[in-house]
């Protein structure tokens, strides 16, 4: 077994290279590099901030003008029996936004680029929450009706704004079905493994990769996953209804409790956190641009704005107009990085583990960015008699955050092959591939101690991808979701009709 896998990491060494070349273009250029500040910027993240900024200033702010309209939409309820209600799209939208990379990102961002990195991780966000309306509104104009769901997203309005080209959406469908795939095995490592430590926190005992419990585990996520998804998406969103609550309103409570037990430690936070942004020594030391650039990516990559992967989640939704997603949508961006990645920022920063003045041994964690977080965490829990509980409470939240990940991306998966083809054997063929092949892959790769990261470079690789898809036809369609917006302020949110706005789309007819 252990061969078998071996021989598949090896096989994606190609992959390598490919992938780093596109994530660092052009800062792996000694020519670029050697550019103060600006060389440590990556085109995709030059290109993520630009197009945030031009929305942010084109719709006046709608982030910040729409905000309370927003919160008022999401609890609308249903008025017709075709779709799902607002708030359901935005629970299952959170459920693919706030995952690991939520804990992960930000303890990296912060051990890399440190404290600084989080105030660009706010303004990363900010300016995110207008792409994040954007291509919210592109999914809600171009959605299509299936039976009694909505079908849209990425692969569907890149193939309108392109001339209704057939294939144009198969092109997108392709890399959108390739980058849900491929990040399922990394998920399903992040579940088992967190699964795993509640299991050791809660008995006291170090399990092997071979023991009985992790196979157990093991056989419960593909159960789990493969009874959630081929019960489509009506069964996904029943799950994330009730998931993404608990698992925010949990991981909010203990981490709030921590900070204000910790309460001393608040200005530290902020003073760390401004002075890292923007000391003269950061600055004109060269810290800065490696502390704006960690704050942008891990930020973005957080909340997802810009990549078009929660654009099938805001598709779904009933409403009455295209830009009451798009507010809803800005609020998850908000949600994910002003709130969950700022509270992991608190426990990172003020622990004080990640530069070693906690005392922890930081050539043992350094390593791992799970072992720096639930270090911070024990630091700060008074005493040590409940380390073990809180660090198990916390892993099942993060368990929970993959879990709902990954379902999300086998949904995502299946409505982008509507765009290719309605056959409902391809459907189930999504399904199979998601919760029968890659899901098990993942596990089997746990079992055999094994972390595949050279077949993880393909997530990485087609993240990169579906930025450089999606971004360029926000902009070419900016146009069209400036009407949008402008319909709406105009007739205050009234019945929309894509005439209106001068095109005709199948369902705001």
């Amino acid at each position: 077994m252990e061969q078998l896998f071996s021989s598949v990491n090896s096989f994606f060494d190609f992959i390598v290279p490919i992938s780093d070349f596109m994530w660092n273009f052009p800062t792996n250029f000694k020519w670029y590099a050697n550019i103060p500040i600006l060389g440590n910027f990556a085109f995709s993240i030059l290109l993520l901030v630009g197009t945030g900024i031009y929305f942010t200033f084109k719709t006046k702010f709608v982030q910040v003008r729409r905000f309370k309209t927003g919160l008022k939409t999401i609890i609308k309820k249903k008025s017709g029996d075709v779709g799902v209600s607002p708030f359901a799209a935005f629970l299952l939208s959170s459920a693919m936004r706030i995952g690991p990379g939520n804990i992960i990102g930000v303890t990296y961002a912060v051990s890399v680029g440190g404290p600084g990195a989080i105030f660009w991780m706010w303004v990363s966000a900010f300016f995110g929450m207008s792409i994040a309306f954007s291509e919210a509104v592109l999914a809600q104009l171009f959605k299509e009706r299936k039976d009694k769901e909505f079908v849209g997203g990425l692969p569907f309005y890149g193939r309108k704004i392109f001339g209704n080209r057939y294939w144009v959406g198969v092109l997108l469908s392709t890399i959108f079905i390739i980058y849900a795939l491929f990040n399922l095995p990394g998920q399903t490592f992040n579940l088992y493994t967190s699964l795993g430590s509640v299991a050791e926190n809660l008995t006291g005992q170090t399990f092997g990769r071979q023991s009985i419990v992790y196979y157990v585990i093991g056989i419960a996520i593909i159960l789990s996953v493969a009874l959630t998804v081929f019960k489509g998406l009506r069964g996904v969103t029943r799950v994330t209804d009730k998931l993404v609550p608990i698992m925010a309103i949990v991981y909010a409570g203990i981490i709030i409790t921590l900070i204000c037990i910790n309460f001393k430690l608040i200005p530290y936070f902020f003073v760390s956190v401004f002075k890292g942004a923007f000391t003269p020594e950061a600055i004109f030391g060269g810290g800065f641009g490696i502390c704006l650039a960690q704050g942008v990516k891990r930020g973005l990559m957080s909340n997802e704005a810009g990549q078009g992967t929660i654009t099938m989640a805001a598709a779904i939704s009933e409403n009455d107009h295209p830009c009451e997603q798009g507010f809803i949508q800005a609020i998850g961006v908000f949600l994910d990085t002003m709130i969950i990645c700022t509270m992991t920022g608190f426990v990172i920063v003020m622990a004080s583990v990640w530069n070693g003045d906690a005392g922890v041994v930081w050539d043992v964690i350094k390593e791992s960015k799970l072992s720096i977080y639930t270090a911070s965490v024990a630091y700060l829990v008074p005493g040590v008699s409940l380390d073990n509980a809180v660090n198990s409470i916390l892993s099942l939240c993060y368990a929970m955050f993959a879990f709902t990940t990954l379902i999300g991306l086998v949904l995502f998966a299946e409505i982008s092959v509507n765009c290719i083809t309605r056959d409902k054997k391809a459907i189930m063929a999504i399904r199979g591939l998601g919760a029968i092949v890659f899901v098990p892959f993942g596990v089997l790769s746990v079992l055999a101690g094994l972390e595949l990261g050279n077949v993880w470079y393909i997530s990485d690789m087609v993240n990169i991808m579906v930025v450089f898809s999606n971004v360029p036809i926000l902009i070419v369609g900016r146009h069209i979701i400036l009407k949008t917006l402008n319909h709406y302020e105009h007739s205050n949110g009234e019945k929309f009709v894509s005439k209106d706005i001068g095109i005709e789309t199948e369902y705001w007819k």
